[in-house]
């Protein structure tokens, strides 16, 4: 029985919540009540944005954290926070809150920013639209993947995760309804760790992955 993968694309969709930060404190309280939507935004969404800042602060809050605040230590705290490594992202939004929480009880007085420094809120919306591209097998799959927008990577491989319980990618769920023939496929695919790259690499190591497993 023929069952072709749909390769779909998609954008976020950037919209401001009204929430805004101009010290820690501030932060610490908005991160308390703001969407799901917002965590994840600030977490996944540079990575389908232009992004001219210093790549060794991936998320929105380490960034702020060092580039408005100029607070090295709590950036990087910020930064190694990883969201492959929590279930949901309420328990993304704990650690967060914890890594603040734990800073702000080493500051006497936390720095305030200019008005035009603060930190701003945006929760996302992600629009998702069909390619009408059919992948018929693995095989194929490899041949086409190098094509594949880098919204359809985002898409497939890391909003994926908030479809499936146990937080795991569209390629691999795929892999795996062709008898158990590439299980070890599935495993190196699903050993990539998104997060500390961008969506270019990202590419090309599931290319690498593919070419290894097909020609190697």
């Amino acid at each position: 029985m023929e069952n072709p993968f749909i390769v779909r694309d998609c954008t976020l969709i950037a919209i401001a919540t009204g929430l805004r930060a101009q010290n820690l404190r501030e932060l610490r309280n908005r991160i308390q009540e703001v969407p799901e939507a917002c965590i994840y935004y600030h977490f996944w969404g540079g990575l389908l944005r232009a992004k001219f800042d210093d790549p060794e602060f991936p998320n929105d809050f380490a960034s702020w954290a060092r580039h408005a605040i100029h607070d090295k230590r709590l950036a990087e705290r910020l930064a190694i926070i990883n969201p492959m490594d929590f279930e949901n992202l309420e328990d993304l939004r704990r650690e967060l809150l914890e890594v603040i929480e734990e800073r702000l009880d080493e500051l006497d007085l936390p720095p305030w920013v200019e008005a035009d420094q603060q930190f701003y809120f945006v929760r996302s919306q992600i629009v998702v639209f069909n390619t009408g591209t059919l992948i018929r097998n693995p095989r194929e799959f490899m041949d086409r993947i190098s094509s594949f927008s880098l919204g359809s990577v985002f898409y497939h491989f890391i909003d994926a995760r908030r479809r499936y319980p146990l937080g795991i990618d569209d390629f691999s769920v795929w892999f795996e309804t062709f008898d158990g023939q590439y299980e070890d496929l599935v495993r190196a695919v699903r050993s990539i760790d998104p997060y500390f790259t961008n969506l270019f690499e990202l590419r090309n190591e599931l290319k690498e992955i593919l070419d290894g497993h097909f020609r190697g």
